[in-house]
């Protein structure tokens, strides 16, 4: 009874209620961070790349004295082409991640503790925000690291250096460029 006063008090009357303040949309929980903007076309391009491959220069940050281990989760398709926390579209394809706390434009690797797969990854996002988890892996990340079917694992993430990151660019360069040549073959 004291609860249904209590909520009747946050009602407004029927004479206040416009149609223009009824919600018209209902969300679910978010289980990734939330990217802002308008969702992108579609991109062909499918390879897996480091998120729009800008060059690195001395504007990266140093993270190699960072070390975390804990849960890793993925977002995909839902968030693909939305604004990151760095101000790109988000692109699932691309080898990125959020981070709570690393610095943007910064790079790790992250290897899978049950098989012992790695990736390279840019951090571009903030999040994960769901409890337990330290970070949140582009789909193309994921995959890299057979995550994508289970959703999530648990992982250890390492800080590179910058000379770390172009190398590990110049690797994806090359090996992108040789899907490249077998698909035209």
């Amino acid at each position: 009874m004291a609860v249904g006063a209590l909520a009747g008090c946050a009602m407004q009357s029927s004479s206040q209620t416009s149609a223009a303040s009824i919600p018209t949309r209902t969300t679910n929980a978010h289980v990734a961070p939330l990217a802002y903007g308008q969702a992108a076309p579609p991109d062909d391009d499918t390879s897996t790349k480091l998120g729009d491959a800008k060059p690195i220069d001395s504007n990266v940050p140093d993270v190699s004295g960072f070390r975390q281990t804990g849960r890793a989760s993925w977002y995909g398709k839902r968030f693909n082409g939305r604004r990151t926390a760095n101000g790109e579209r988000f692109d699932m394809h691309a080898l990125t991640a959020a981070h709570k706390t690393l610095p943007l434009a910064s790079f790790v690797r992250v290897t899978n503790a049950e098989n012992n797969k790695s990736v390279v990854v840019r951090i571009n996002d903030r999040g994960p925000y769901v409890r337990g988890r330290v970070i949140d892996l582009s789909y193309a990340a994921a995959r890299e690291l057979g995550l994508e079917h289970v959703g999530t694992g648990r992982v250890e993430i390492v800080g590179l250096t910058q000379e770390e990151a172009a190398e590990a660019q110049r690797e994806v360069d090359v090996a992108s460029n040789g899907m490249f040549k077998e698909a035209r073959q």
